[in-house]
């Protein structure tokens, strides 16, 4: 029971993201956006797969792994469309 709520954790803070970049991919606009929030977030984000790494933990890898693809496309927008 655990491992699905962290499956369904996973698939909802991951998911978050994706409208996010997909408007930024379409519009190319990221100038409401903070740098140092996506910057943060994404060590934030590379801490937390490591961990996962380090656990075996299969949701906290793959959740954080598609995470990290979402805020590295949001992050490189932001840093090309300043």
């Amino acid at each position: 029971m655990i491992t699905i709520i962290g499956y369904i954790a996973a698939v909802c803070t991951t998911l978050a993201f994706l409208p996010q970049a997909i408007k930024i991919i379409r519009t190319k606009n990221t100038k409401d956006l903070s740098l140092v929030m996506y910057l943060v977030l994404t060590l934030g984000i590379i801490m937390w797969l490591l961990y996962g790494i380090s656990k075996n933990d299969l949701p906290i890898i793959a959740a954080n792994s598609i995470t990290l693809f979402f805020t590295l496309i949001i992050l490189i927008f932001k840093l090309k469309y300043k």
